[in-house]
C-alpha cells in the first residue's frame, strides 16, 4: 500500500469515534422540485451495499435528480450573501465547528480566479443542507450518492471492477495533500455525473446510515470509550465484497462525522426527487 494511502486510512481510522443523540431531518422534497439545468436525471436502479447480506437483494435506488458536479466556492459565496446567517463568524457553534470555512480569506472572500472555481469545503451538514433547501433540492441521500458512485465512465455498476477500484483508491489516496481541482474538471460517469471520487469528500443526508445492525445500538447514546472501541473494530464485519476498499474508505470517513463537522476536504453537491425523511446525529 503506497504511502499516501497509508496516511489517508490512519486519518480517517482516527476519525471513527462519533455518534450520540440524532436530530429528525425535514419533510421529503417533491419528484420535480428545485431540478434545473445543473442537473442530471438518474435512473432508478439497484446497487449493492457495502453492508449487504452476501447472496441477498440489493439495494433499491428510485429515480432522483443529482447536480453533475459539486458546489463551489463562488456558489457558496453567494448563498452565504443572500443568508448572511451562514456565514463565517455568525454560524452558531450547534451548526458548524469552528473551522467553518476557513480556508475563506474572509467572512465574504472566497478567494479570486480559479479558486472560486473550486468546490466549496469546510461547511457543515447543516450549511449544505440549508444551501440546497435554499434552491429547493436536498442532499443526496447515502443510497443514491453510492448508487452513482459506483457507475464507472462506460458501467452503471463497474464496483466490482478491480481497474475501476484501482484508479478510484489512487484518486482517494491523492487527496491528502492535493489542492483540489476545479468542479466540473472529472472524468464523467455514464449518467453525466463527475468529480465523485477526484475531488472533495461529499456530505449526504443520512450521512451516518451505512452503519452495520450489529453497532447501530451505539448511535442511540453518546458513546464511551468502550463503545468507540466496539463501533471501530465493527466496522470491518459483516462487509458483503472485502475487495470493495473504497467504500469502505468512504463508510469510515462518514463515520467520523456528526452535522457540525466543518472537515476541510470536505464539499457537497445537492440532488432533486422524494427522499423519506431520515435522522443524524448531531454531536
Amino acid at each position: 500500500m503506497r504511502p499516501r494511502l497509508i496516511a489517508l486510512v490512519a486519518t480517517i481510522t482516527v476519525a471513527c469515534p462519533i455518534v450520540a443523540a440524532a436530530a429528525v431531518i425535514g419533510r421529503p422534497t417533491r419528484a420535480h422540485r428545485g431540478v434545473d439545468g445543473r442537473m442530471v436525471r438518474i435512473p432508478a436502479g439497484d446497487y449493492r451495499s457495502l453492508y449487504a447480506v452476501p447472496g441477498g437483494a440489493r439495494v433499491r435506488v428510485a429515480t432522483f435528480a443529482l447536480d453533475r458536479q459539486p458546489v463551489t466556492r463562488a456558489e457558496f459565496l453567494a448563498f452565504v450573501r443572500a443568508r448572511p446567517q451562514w456565514q463565517r463568524g455568525r454560524v452558531g457553534r450547534s451548526f458548524a465547528e469552528v473551522s467553518y470555512l476557513a480556508d475563506w480569506p474572509g467572512a465574504l472572500d472566497a478567494g479570486t480566479g480559479v479558486e472560486l472555481q473550486r468546490p466549496v469545503t469546510g461547511v457543515s451538514w447543516f450549511a449544505a443542507k440549508a444551501f440546497c433547501d435554499a434552491r429547493g433540492k436536498r442532499l443526496p441521500t447515502l443510497d443514491e450518492w453510492e448508487y452513482v458512485a459506483a457507475a464507472s465512465e462506460t458501467h452503471r455498476d463497474a464496483s466490482a471492477d478491480p481497474v475501476f477500484r484501482r484508479r478510484i483508491l489512487a484518486l482517494y489516496a491523492a487527496r491528502v495533500s492535493a489542492t483540489l481541482p476545479i468542479a466540473g474538471s472529472g472524468r464523467a460517469n455514464t449518467y453525466g455525473v463527475r468529480d465523485l471520487h477526484g475531488s472533495a469528500w461529499e456530505w449526504t443526508l443520512d450521512v451516518n446510515a451505512g452503519m452495520p445492525a450489529d453497532v447501530s445500538h451505539v448511535a442511540s447514546r453518546s458513546p464511551g470509550a468502550h463503545d468507540r472501541r466496539v463501533y471501530c473494530a465493527s466496522a470491518a464485519i459483516g462487509v458483503a465484497d472485502p475487495a470493495n476498499y473504497p467504500a469502505f474508505m468512504r463508510f469510515a470517513m462518514r463515520a467520523g462525522l456528526n452535522a457540525r463537522s466543518t472537515v476541510a476536504g470536505l464539499g457537497f453537491r445537492c440532488a432533486a426527487g422524494s427522499a423519506a425523511p431520515t435522522m443524524l446525529s448531531t454531536h
